[in-house]
């Protein structure tokens, strides 16, 4: 086992920030060398990436961007606008606070993002570490941004035994005290990027790491052995129905989530209560109205951050002119696209209907189990 004593040579920022400059990452919200960050390009990218992966967010972020250019754009946006440019990135609270944040930065701040760590931090739905990110890859401020790469990264070259999350404040420690005082924002993104192509938590590519000769955890052969992490538990499976109901006039019926906890503010058809102990075989009795319901074979399985999901989908059509429920409304099958559903919405959708995006029936077959 080494030890500090024992140490030959600590990691320099200097070997890292010259890996970077030959293999940057070229990004869509990256400013390229000799160019000033946009701290909105920054902050957006930033609640984009958090728990989702580069190549999913970049396509988002390109449509994001197209239709809110500035931040003044999207404060002036109604939220609904901005929930349904957000659907299918999933973390649902992120798109209100996003929202939240922009008209307070247009509010408080006259369009114009702070530029220190502590005031980013004052802003709502800005976390440490999107502060710190934004601070230092934006404005230039010595903040240690520590996300998962960071944390990986940083945890395999000092060898930390604690488990995550209790690891955090060591690790932020230990990153605090890398940031060097010049391109620290440099920095930020040259950790990231080490994490995301070299330094990965399955078969790291050692021999290509600028720091491979300081990591403690490459010198025992343990590089997958790090971060420690605490098991996590599986959330119990929760069972439920949702109810697609067609009308005449070719108009699905739908209604917006409550705007806080799980996919607040998001479209979906009515659904039951979502419970370990629901049974399917009750579900006609949850319906929102009255209808010859079809039970369809199979069920939409979904799987949240805390739990997975069955929902048996039941089916009816209803004649033109029926009236929607209170807080429900009519919305034109060819409309749906610009509607706020979350993925889940879209597979019960797929299960009924067959002709959204994604589905694995044609028009008027038989629906077909949804994983």
């Amino acid at each position: 086992m080494l030890t500090p004593a024992s140490r030959v040579t600590k990691p320099d920022p200097a070997d890292l920030l010259a890996w970077y400059d030959r293999h940057r990452r070229d990004l869509p919200w990256r400013a390229r060398p000799g160019e000033t960050a946009d701290p909105y390009r920054v902050w957006l990218s930033e609640i984009m990436l958090q728990q989702t992966t580069v190549v999913a967010v970049k396509p988002f972020y390109l449509r994001f961007l197209e239709r809110f250019p500035t931040v003044d754009a999207l404060a002036e946006a109604p939220v609904d606008a901005v929930m349904q440019a957000w659907a299918g990135l999933g973390y649902y609270s992120r798109a209100r606070n996003l929202h939240a944040c922009a008209k307070a930065v247009v509010e408080r701040h006259g369009g114009h993002f702070p530029s220190t760590e502590a005031e980013l931090l004052k802003l709502p739905g800005i976390g440490a570490y999107t502060a710190a990110a934004v601070a230092a890859i934006a404005f230039d401020e010595a903040a240690a941004a520590v996300d998962g790469n960071v944390e990986r990264v940083v945890s395999r070259l000092f060898t930390v035994e604690e488990a995550l999350p209790k690891a955090k404040p060591l690790i932020r420690a230990l990153t605090e005290d890398l940031v060097p005082a010049d391109r620290p924002g440099d920095f930020a993104q040259a950790v990231m990027d080490l994490g995301a192509t070299i330094c990965t938590p399955k078969r790291p590519a050692c021999a290509l790491c600028p720091w491979m000769s300081p990591c403690w955890a490459r010198a025992q052969g343990m590089q997958e052995a790090y971060p420690k992490k605490q098991k996590k538990e599986a959330g119990q499976l929760r069972r439920g129905a949702a109810f697609v109901i067609l009308r005449a006039d070719d108009s699905i019926l739908l209604r917006t989530r409550p705007p806080q906890g799980l996919l607040g503010g998001m479209a979906e058809t009515p659904t039951s209560a979502w419970e370990p102990d629901y049974q399917p075989s009750q579900a006609v009795l949850d319906a929102p109205i009255e209808a010859r319901w079809q039970r369809l074979p199979g069920v939409v399985r979904h799987v949240f951050t805390h739990f997975p999901l069955e929902l048996t989908v039941l089916f009816a059509k209803v004649p033109k002119g029926t009236p929607s429920p209170d807080e429900m409304r009519w919305t034109p099958r060819r409309a749906l696209q610009d509607e706020a559903l979350p993925g889940v919405m879209k597979k019960v959708l797929s299960h009924a209907l067959g002709d959204l995006p994604g589905t694995k029936k044609a028009p008027g077959g038989k629906p077909v189990k949804s994983d």
